[in-house]
């Protein structure tokens, strides 16, 4: 079973908030969980509702069930991340913060925004594999709400670059610990979609980049997925634009004819011109979400379905779609 779930996505899709609800998820049974952030956006602090989230491990959350396990947070910053680095390998202490105030730092990521991506790529790794003083991983398993899906090979795949350029030495050693971690079977990437054209192509290329640098593809979660109203026949119906078939249905429900009269007709008449053109738009929506379906079992990947909440998404609502997915079977 995989411990670090990379989650991606078009922009748009809610990866975020299934990156949370993966989080959650996955804390079953007392299992302990971390969800990483690398964009600084506090995208998690606003799904739990919660404040903004510091530098540093944070319990946010405890799991649905009797034996709910504990969510743990993280937003990593790459200024941080580096002195953490620095201090760990070169052991610059007080020499670190002196960097800092210098803009050194700043300087060093911003000539070099592959360092960026390595820093935050290391951190999680780090919490992969961190142990406590028995020797039990600290957490079961590590969620990284990642970059979006045009961004993700490269930003996952800059340690291979890193380790390339530096032959040896600490820096090289660090890349290549983080690529053992990233290509290997603990590790899943997850993209996020929903049912529309562009989406479901950026996930289609997605999996196309990431096998090729071979970077293990977890399963695609289709998010926001709306109820189909209308049975195939139906859907066909209304998309011909059946209008005497919608004038039957109207006469039926008692808005033609009998007391109502010239009146009745009129008003009924103004009806079946915009009920037409909701049924065209839902025929067409139908027939689009049928083809993404269809280009999405073409990777041969685990799908997920999680539903559009119509009420936006709350932290009940987090928990309704961490249900959801635990029912859907393992990720």
């Amino acid at each position: 079973m995989s411990r670090l779930h990379v989650v991606s996505g078009k922009g748009g899709t809610g990866k975020t908030t299934v990156a949370a609800a993966l989080a959650l998820a996955l804390a079953t049974e007392g299992r302990r969980t971390l969800l990483v952030e690398v964009e600084g956006r506090q995208g998690i602090a606003q799904v739990f509702e919660t404040e903004a989230l510091p530098y540093e491990e944070r319990k946010i959350a405890v799991a649905p069930g009797p034996d709910g396990g504990s969510v743990y947070a993280l937003a990593i910053d790459a200024e941080r991340a580096l002195l953490d680095y620095l201090q760990m390998f070169y052991k610059l202490g007080g020499a670190g913060r002196a960097l800092k105030k210098l803009g050194a730092i700043d300087f060093a990521t911003t000539i070099a925004p592959g360092l960026r991506d390595v820093l935050l790529t290391g951190k999680a790794c780090e919490a992969v594999r961190r142990k406590d003083k028995r020797g039990r991983f600290v957490y079961d398993a590590v969620v990284m709400d990642a970059p979006p899906t045009g961004r993700i090979t490269r930003f996952l795949n800059v340690n291979d670059e890193v380790a390339g350029l530096a032959k040896i030495g600490p820096i090289h050693n660090q890349a290549q610990a983080v690529m053992r971690v990233l290509k290997s079977p603990e590790t899943a990437v997850h993209l996020v979609t929903l049912l529309e054209e562009m989406p479901v192509q950026e996930t289609v290329d997605g999996v196309a980049e990431l096998r090729a640098a071979g970077l293990p593809v977890g399963g695609v979660v289709i998010n926001m997925t709306r109820p189909e109203v209308l049975d195939t026949g139906e859907v066909d119906i209304a998309a011909n634009g059946a209008r005497t078939g919608i004038a039957e249905a109207l006469a039926e429900a008692g808005l033609r004819g009998g007391r109502r009269g010239a009146v009745g007709v009129a008003y009924a008449d103004r009806l079946i011109d915009p009920l037409l053109e909701e049924a065209r738009e839902h025929a067409q929506r139908v027939d689009l979400e049928r083809a993404g379906h269809t280009e999405l079992a073409g990777l041969a990947l685990p799908t997920y379905e999680l539903e559009l909440l119509p009420e936006g998404v709350d932290l009940a609502g987090l928990y309704r779609l961490a249900r959801d997915l635990r029912k859907q079977g393992p990720i």
